[in-house]
């Protein structure tokens, strides 16, 4: 039997990856793995929410690369809308399933199956909690005004995407970039606009990395020297009875206001509680080490595989990135707002700055807070002010998008 080299060489020539640059389309693909490094030079070079950042952008880069079959956007729109889905070996199925998912689907397929039922978005909130000392928001209940008041840009984007021509879902989606809490616009964008998931993650996740550079002018503009000044006097001592009995209080009142937020706050409180309970902390430190890398992985993996170029290169993509802007400055500038009537209403005894940190940017937006205060003041101490704005927005991205689920989902 002879051997037909030539027809052989061709058959893998014409089976590559390579050959697929070549094909109609393939210039996107090219063209979104060029996106991919310039996304891993920032999370690497630049350090942009890296431990995110660089597994988002190498999930693209995996997706976007042709053959390899990693993330397939056909299984997800027949799990979704129910279009129907031809196997290779040509059997039809009109119901998909997540058995059906990691049967039929790559690697990067199973992994989007926990994007898709929440367990990562709960998960990192769980490590989040973990991690986060409520104390300064339990001292100064005030500070939740706060961090309601950071959430005003998340319904001024919720407005402008509609007259954008946006969907009520998508615009949902889109406006939760304002809260600068990646883990909620995951969550919620999942469940309301799948198709928009990659193009929000990596926004949210970039305006968050750049809070140093756009929080700073906002604060800067919406307050006056002499209030930047202001030196608040130190907050009470938090007994252990109040940090324990906390996150059970919350999460009873806030899941039976509004149920749909019951993952994300049940998750948050149920590792804040493994920290301040005292009994757990061989769990507490799980939750926030090895739990929380190991999820984080896996999140930022499969959000990367998202965006495939079908999907992300649209003229949608640019506004939800200009929207996104918005959202975030705005949110920044309602929690000043905020934080002036409140500096006002107590005559000078709260400096206005904490309030941009009421986006819940855990613990960035607080460091924020802390560096403009001493450049107006040296002796001006504000980070523990500012962590309980900090923390309330935590809380109140979760609430906002439960209501927006609420009304959407």
């Amino acid at each position: 039997m002879q051997f037909d080299i030539g027809g052989t060489l061709l058959k893998l020539v014409q089976d590559s990856g390579f050959a697929a640059f070549f094909a109609a389309g393939g210039w996107k693909s090219l063209l979104m793995i060029v996106v991919a490094c310039v996304l891993l030079y920032l999370g690497i070079v630049k350090q942009f929410e890296p431990l995110l950042l660089v597994g988002i952008a190498f999930g693209c880069l995996l997706t976007n690369l042709p053959g390899a079959n990693m993330y397939n956007p056909a299984l997800w729109d027949a799990y979704i809308n129910g279009t129907p889905f031809t196997t290779a070996a040509g059997q039809v199925i009109t119901h998909m399933t997540f058995t059906d998912i990691i049967h039929e689907g790559g690697l990067l397929d199973v992994f989007y199956i926990g994007v898709k039922g929440g367990v990562y978005p709960s998960l990192i909130f769980m490590g989040v909690g973990a991690m986060t000392d409520f104390g300064p928001l339990i001292s100064n209940p005030k500070s939740l005004l706060l961090g309601a008041a950071a959430q005003l840009g998340v319904f001024v984007a919720f407005f402008g995407a509609i007259c954008l021509g946006f969907t009520g879902p998508e615009a949902a989606s889109i406006g939760i970039i304002g809260g600068a809490d990646g883990p909620t616009a995951i969550y919620l964008t999942t469940k309301l606009a799948p198709h928009l998931l990659g193009a929000i993650a990596i926004a949210a996740y970039s305006y968050m990395a750049l809070i140093p550079l756009i929080q700073p002018p906002i604060m800067r503009a919406l307050t006056t020297k002499a209030d930047r000044k202001i030196k608040m006097e130190q907050t009470r001592e938090v007994s252990k009875t109040e940090r324990i009995v906390f996150p059970i209080i919350v999460s009873i009142f806030v899941i039976l206001l509004l149920p749909s937020t019951a993952p994300l706050i049940g998750c948050l409180m149920l590792g804040n509680l493994f920290r301040e309970c005292g009994v757990t902390e061989r769990l507490s430190d799980t939750a926030q080490n090895a739990l929380m890398n190991i999820v984080t992985i896996f999140l930022a993996t499969s959000v990367g595989a998202t965006t495939v170029a079908s999907n992300f290169l649209t003229p949608q993509t640019l506004k939800i990135v200009f929207l996104g802007f918005i959202s975030f400055s705005i949110s920044t500038a309602g929690g000043i707002w905020g934080g002036n009537v409140m500096c006002a209403l107590t005559h000078h005894k709260i400096n206005p700055l904490i309030g941009s940190a009421g986006v819940s940017a855990v613990p960035m937006a607080a460091r924020v807070s802390q560096i403009e205060g001493q450049k107006e003041n040296p002796g001006n101490f504000l980070l523990m002010h500012a962590m309980g704005p900090n923390v309330a927005g935590v809380i109140g991205s979760a609430i906002a998008a439960g209501f927006l689920l609420a009304v959407f989902g």
